[in-house]
């Protein structure tokens, strides 16, 4: 599985540290940026993370960070077939997959600490969706409005 990785300025240092924790677990990792700590706009880095798993997202995933995780959420859920989630805590990480199948992580680097963002990342990377009565909710978003949405 690929994973697309973004973050702004001031979650450089947590998407640096998630870029290494996924490499020792083998992941295949394309880092979209930014590449320094200097003040970016986070909406230009997120949404080059994000138009790529919707091109693939049933195979691919992505972890979009910024300071509260609230503006990369937004940005990633403008994306036809992304199911981003702001994932601040373990038991949000594991609903999200669970029940909505997220194929983003959202987190916030002023919110979670790094050993936190590693923890999160953990559970969110190995809880399977349950699929029954949540896929047919996914697939009402899906046919329904997306389709409706992006035209």
């Amino acid at each position: 599985m690929k994973i697309y990785l973004a973050s702004d300025h001031a979650a450089f240092d947590l998407k640096e540290r998630i870029k290494s924790y996924l490499e020792e677990k083998d992941f295949q990792v394309e880092d979209m940026g930014t590449h320094t700590k200097e003040s970016v706009n986070y909406a230009e880095y997120g949404a080059k993370a994000a138009a790529k798993v919707s091109q693939d997202p049933q195979n691919s995933r992505g972890v979009i960070i910024c300071g509260s995780g609230i503006g990369m959420s937004i940005v990633s859920n403008k994306f036809k077939g992304v199911r981003a989630a702001l994932c601040n805590d373990e038991y949000a990480a594991e609903m999200s997959r669970k029940h909505n199948n997220a194929n983003v992580l959202n987190m916030g680097a002023r919110v979670v600490d790094e050993e936190q963002a590693e923890k999160i990342l953990e559970i969110w990377l190995n809880t399977p969706f349950e699929g029954g009565r949540h896929q047919d909710r996914i697939d009402y978003v899906h046919h329904i409005i997306e389709r409706q949405n992006f035209k």
